[in-house]
């Protein structure tokens, strides 16, 4: 809600409505006038109209929507730079629509894999503090008697429950805000990013979206008539991964004293053996554009089928969790009542 971004979804309308209206000839002041009434979202409207004023005191496209500040991605504002100089307007604004859409199937595809995982998580910390609730209880029917200490915590009534749900969900909160205060800073998020894809799963998983948003930047890029240094880091950027922009400057450089895109992303290691195939017999050719173009729906078909490993690696994880933990706490009563028992041979002796 407090993002300096437009979202997604909004700048899916704004693509195609301008893509549309500047291909039937419209100017383009008048096409962000009219863009900006077909947008329910009052920051997209209010940023549509400012271009357009900004259009019409002589500015060109890219330097208006730069002038938004941080409303636009920065990948999105250098697109269509490329576009203005060289007329494909309706047709890379197109493309950012379609790349956007996919963006958003993959969002989706992301929390609905997730939610029933997440769901289990919460349920299993809940009838932990119902639990221990329900034994603070127990302890209060029967005055003198020992409580059942289950976690060996020293946690149990109303108290134990609150602190056992200030502790479980104070931890995933800080966990989640470390993570988005890490990625915040650029340096921060190239050593994050570049651990999280070491994790079995979710590293193939994040790898898998990094390189089709690669794929995709790259060759609507080099199609659009970008050279290939901002090509590469539009590319690179595109991915929004830490690991790979850290690598973005490397294959530039390797680039520019001769090697093949080929040797240059292979010696970032980020990349997997067929893919790295691919490029190259596409570089022989010299159709790399075309080739990863076509490839992108692969791509994507890849992407989603590592999403779906992760959210079913995540749920056997939960499970795994939640079973190992039902098992520590079954051992936790049965010494609590041997000891009770225990207690009750030595006094009767």
């Amino acid at each position: 809600m407090f993002s300096p971004h437009i979202r997604t979804k909004s700048l899916v309308i704004v693509c195609r409505s301008l893509a549309t209206m500047v291909d039937a000839g419209i100017s383009i002041g008048k096409a962000f006038d009219l863009a900006s009434q077909k947008s329910g979202d009052p920051r997209c409207r209010q940023a549509m109209l400012e271009i357009a004023a900004d259009l019409r005191r002589g500015l060109d496209v890219t330097e208006a929507m730069r002038a938004r500040g941080q409303a636009f991605p920065e990948t999105m504002i250098e697109l269509v730079g490329v576009a203005e100089q060289t007329g494909t307007l309706p047709e890379v604004l197109k493309s950012l629509a379609a790349h956007f859409e996919n963006n958003i199937r993959l969002r989706r595809t992301f929390f609905s894999a997730i939610s029933w995982p997440a769901f289990q998580l919460v349920a299993a910390i809940l009838i932990v503090a119902l639990m221990l609730y329900i034994l603070g209880i127990i302890a209060q029917i029967h005055p003198g008697s020992k409580p059942i200490d289950v976690l060996g915590l020293g946690l149990y009534g109303a108290e134990g429950a609150i602190t056992w749900l200030t502790l479980t969900f104070g931890s995933i909160f800080g966990a989640l805000v470390a993570g988005f205060l890490i990625r915040r800073s650029l340096t921060g998020q190239k050593y994050f990013d570049s651990l999280m894809l070491q994790i079995p799963v979710l590293g193939w998983c994040l790898r898998s979206f990094a390189i089709a948003r690669f794929s995709w930047a790259f060759a609507l890029t080099q199609q659009a008539g970008m050279s290939i240094e901002p090509s590469l880091t539009s590319s690179f950027k595109a991915t929004s991964n830490g690991a790979f922009l850290k690598a973005s400057p490397y294959v530039w450089a390797a680039v520019r004293e001769g090697e093949t895109l080929h040797d240059a992303l292979a010696e970032t290691r980020l990349f997997p053996v067929d893919y790295l195939h691919i490029v190259d017999v596409a570089e022989t050719s010299g159709t790399v554009p075309e080739t990863l173009e076509r490839l992108s729906p692969d791509l994507e078909a890849q992407a989603r089928r590592a999403l779906e490993m992760l959210a079913s690696a995540l749920a056997w994880l939960i499970w795994a969790l939640v079973a190992t933990f039902i098992i520590f706490l079954i051992f936790r009563i049965a010494m609590f009542y041997i000891g009770q028992l225990n207690d009750a041979v030595n006094m009767a002796k």
